[in-house]
């Protein structure tokens, strides 16, 4: 069976840019693209052709870095995102037990606080805030970076840290100045206060998979590049890939995932290359990406590593997760068993040592084609900047984080390192290779939300005026790239999707209206009204 769109606006993304009216897709591929007799003259009676009327067609959106499992567990916490205060958290976690009709003792987890939109004092919460919403329950509340949570007096008591209990490496939880724990938890200390969460099966899995394509797809996203192996404490990078692969095996996959392997220890990363997993391991469905590593932590929460103090907090600069000879040897053991490297990186000292890693891997042995990079690559100066050109190296870049981020860069770090961060449009004058995505569920995957923002330097209230470092806008057609052929690049796979060309996978996105024409002001307020996936339509 074959299916048409005709009477568009369909913009290819090849390499010319070109654009045509019709396209035939047949199966899961793409037939033909040209003008509208050309597509009616090889229709048959059992095309289905759909008239555009004008209408826009764009590459499936790919969001190259999102953690998929994450967002789709969030959709059965508690959604604190936007709360302006503490009161607002108590409220919405006392309605989420109610509605819910938890029982007593049954662990309430929630996502998307962010202090610095509370409108009193901007300050974490801590265990007594969360004991005044209950001490019934157990209540594990993470902030919308991820990179730290806080949990109440009762969950302290179900793990065990006391007065007294040890820190770990590479994280750390606060206490007061007596030594008893405030109940906040940053980076790796994250561990103990997840440990104790009751695991899901993999049908439970499976559904949150389910729910987070959905939405996905009802926003024109047809691949990710999704960081999910360490998404669910207690739960293996075993299941999380045969929760995939029986979701392919029913038909219910419709996002292309590429898996981005959080494979934080050497001894884990030998077993797993040890059963066969390594980059390329899959097909167009569901393939195994880069190894996926931290070595940092967020700028909101003052834990991404820098060279210098922050200028708002000078006691910190910052969390490193590893030692550099740590990152040096797991960074070589992968690129030596060919597998691709992708290191979260928002700090600059983090990126400094994630390069350094990835130089001395090359070095040893060198490859051209290695398409390793930094994920999130915000805090950058002139020498990463050339780095990432002189390594050929992907800088995995989220528009959406605008939103937020400008708010906050000049106090965290002061306006000379503000300058040369998030330099975008430097970084594709330079003819590095960026890739676009949104770090769901850190912000929100909605890819006329990340293109507009990255097209206007605005939040999406339109702020600031003239936009923040407005010569670091990338242009409708740079940001299309960045969620279309570019995500294709980064995994391998521009040969097969990422533009719309004769023999590539029937992915494609229909637009209300058409991005390249509108005042980029308005691109937010664009509508996605059908995603067709693997030549099959998957939201209308």
């Amino acid at each position: 069976m074959s299916f048409a769109l005709i009477n568009g606006k369909i913009y290819t993304m090849d390499k010319n840019f070109s654009q045509v009216e019709a396209v035939l897709m047949r199966g899961n591929k793409i037939i033909k693209t040209g003008t509208k007799s050309e597509i009616l003259s090889m229709a048959d009676e059992t095309t289905n052709i759909i008239d555009l009327k004008g209408k826009t067609v764009l590459p499936g959106f790919n969001d190259s870095h999102m953690h998929l499992v994450n967002y789709g567990s969030s959709l059965m916490q508690v959604d604190l995102i936007g709360a302006q205060s503490m009161d607002e958290i108590k409220e919405r976690v006392q309605k989420f037990i109610q509605d819910g009709a938890i029982g007593k003792g049954t662990w309430v987890r929630g996502r998307g606080w962010n202090q610095d939109y509370f409108l009193g004092e901007k300050v974490f919460p801590d265990r007594y805030d969360l004991d005044n919403i209950s001490r019934e329950y157990p209540i594990i509340l993470t902030r919308a970076c991820g990179h730290v949570a806080v949990a109440n007096s009762l969950a302290l008591e179900l793990i065990g840290i006391k007065k007294g209990s040890p820190q770990v490496d590479g994280g750390y939880f606060d206490i007061d100045q007596k030594g008893e724990p405030l109940g906040i938890f940053r980076e790796n200390a994250l561990d103990l206060l997840y440990s104790a969460v009751p695991r899901p099966t993999i049908q439970e899995i499976k559904e949150m998979m389910i729910l987070a394509m959905d939405d996905m797809t009802s926003c024109g996203i047809t691949s990710v590049g999704t960081d999910d192996l360490q998404s669910i404490p207690g739960v293996g990078y075993e299941e999380i890939i045969t929760a995939y692969l029986e979701l392919k095996q029913e038909g219910k996959l419709k996002v292309r995932i590429y898996e981005q392997c959080l494979i934080p220890e050497l001894s884990l990363l030998e077993e797993f290359i040890g059963k066969g997993y390594k980059t390329g391991w899959g097909d167009e469905l569901f393939k195994i990406g880069p190894l996926k590593l931290l070595i940092d932590g967020s700028l909101g929460a003052r834990t991404a590593a820098l060279n210098e103090p922050y200028a708002d907090d000078p006691s910190t600069s910052g969390i490193v997760t590893k030692s550099q000879d740590e990152l040096n040897e797991i960074v070589s053991f992968a690129h030596d068993n060919n597998m691709q490297i992708a290191i979260h990186g928002i700090g600059d000292k983090g990126m400094y040592m994630s390069f350094e890693a990835m130089e001395n891997a090359l070095n040893e042995k060198p490859a051209d084609d290695h398409r390793n990079g930094i994920v999130h690559c915000q805090i950058t100066d002139e020498y990463l900047l050339r780095k990432f050109k002189d390594l050929n190296a992907i800088a995995y870049i989220q528009p959406i984080f605008m939103d937020y981020d400008w708010k906050i860069v000049k106090d965290r770090i002061g306006a000379k390192r503000e300058k040369t961060s998030y330099n975008w449009k430097t970084m594709s004058d330079m003819g590095i290779n960026f890739a676009c995505g949104s770090d769901s569920p850190v912000e929100s995957f909605n890819v006329m939300y990340g293109i507009y923002e990255g097209v206007t330097r605005k939040d999406m209230e339109g702020k600031p005026e003239g936009g923040w470092l407005p010569d670091q806008a990338l242009s409708v057609k740079e940001a299309v790239q960045g969620y279309t052929i570019n995500g294709a690049f980064a995994s391998f796979e521009e040969s097969i999707k990422g533009s719309i060309e004769e023999g590539k996978m029937a992915d494609m996105v229909v637009l209300s209206q058409d991005i390249f024409k509108i005042n980029p002001t308005k691109i937010k307020d664009v509508n996605v009204d059908m995603t067709i996936f693997n030549g099959e339509i998957v939201f209308k």
